[in-house]
């Protein structure tokens, strides 16, 4: 991580110009699903300004490459870059330093999973400019079919999910810490050199953590909505959230002032279950009744206080159907545990190195 990043004042413009080139950015791979709706919601957008989608497409074991071709055939202002690492730093420096048509001032990142409403481009443009921001981002709406994902959507909009973070549960609009995917000035995200490249997750806080310590204003505003779509499988969502800890860990591995309360509960939850447990066993195997049972008791505790918040993150309108009502307690446990093991097992040499994991 830099220890200093150049100045930003050069960048920060106010008062908005009568045309502003605009260049969307995605990293992508396995998006069979969902990069067509992705891509279509980008070029449909109204825009004062060139507009041009870059997707840096990784390998994939689907048909993400031939869809983006087929979007870049129909469309010239699609352009498919090929990403063999899988790494969305690498791809999305790649997508944003492509020489695409124009020289837009503005980057817009999406992602496969993401579909914009109607005027999101126009307002980003609009806000970075009304308050000399360098980037500028909103809610993430997750939205679920089936009942794993259902419940998953609904535990990524929620605090008892994955924290209170304004783009996860909303809030007022005004200065912020991140901003999910993000409107940026091009020049703000190059003079403090884009992303960083050794980081495979996490790599768009730590981009915002750089560009706030180089004295550019990140901007929340609660009207930029965006339509995510979460994991589909209980494997899946453990597979994200596992590496999602992992390299939350190096994050503040590389600089501990990063750490913060949201980030530390989920493997402080980790050691005190797994403490809870070892005493049960070891109560169990020595005919300590008392210790064994005081063991039992925070995971038990743990589990009821999970079936609560899910009862009442259930019964936000619109209501959960009953099936994702059902799973969403699992769902609650699997994001919170695999979170917090992968921030205590900490990055692995295989994780660090192989972006195709």
């Amino acid at each position: 991580m830099a220890e200093s990043t150049p100045a930003l004042g050069a960048v920060r413009v106010e008062g908005r110009p009568a045309r502003c080139d605009v260049r969307v950015v995605a990293c992508v791979r396995d998006e069979e699903d969902y990069l067509e709706a992705a891509v279509r919601s980008v070029l449909a957008q109204e825009h004062d300004g060139d507009l041009h989608v870059v997707l840096a497409v990784g390998p994939s074991r689907d048909r993400t490459a031939e869809i983006a071709a087929a979007l870049a055939a129909d469309d010239s202002r699609v352009t498919v870059l090929d990403n063999p690492t899988g790494s969305r730093s690498i791809g999305l420096n790649l997508a944003m330093g492509h020489d695409a048509p124009g020289d837009a001032e503005v980057v817009l990142r999406v992602d496969g999973h993401t579909v914009l409403p109607p005027g999101y481009v126009h307002r980003c443009v609009a806000l970075l400019h009304e308050r000399g921001a360098v980037a500028v981002g909103g809610v993430m709406s997750p939205v679920g079919h089936g009942a794993v994902q259902e419940a998953a959507a609904r535990a990524m909009s929620h605090p008892v999910g994955i924290g209170a973070a304004s783009f996860h549960t909303g809030g007022r609009a005004g200065p912020a810490d991140t901003v999910y995917l993000g409107a940026f000035r091009r020049a703000a995200v190059e003079a403090v050199g884009g992303y960083d490249p050794s980081l495979f997750r996490a790599e768009d806080w730590e981009l915002c953590l750089r560009l706030r310590r180089a004295g550019g204003v990140l901007w929340f505003d609660p009207s930029l909505v965006v339509e995510y779509r979460p994991r589909r499988t209980l494997a899946a969502v453990a597979k994200q959230f596992w590496r999602t800890g992992m390299w939350r860990r190096e994050v503040v591995r590389r600089d501990a002032s990063t750490a913060s309360l949201r980030y530390l509960a989920p493997p402080a939850l980790v050691l005190l279950l797994g403490l809870g447990l070892l005493a049960a066993v070891v109560g169990a195997l020595t005919g300590a009744a008392a210790l064994a049972v005081a063991g039992l008791a925070l995971p038990a505790a743990y589990l009821v206080g999970v079936v609560v918040a899910a009862v009442v993150a259930g019964a936000r309108r619109p209501r959960l159907r009953p099936a994702a009502a059902l799973v969403l307690p699992v769902v609650l446990v699997v994001m919170h545990v695999t979170w917090g093991a992968g921030f205590v097992r900490g990055l692995t040499a295989r994780a660090a190195a192989d972006h195709r994991a």
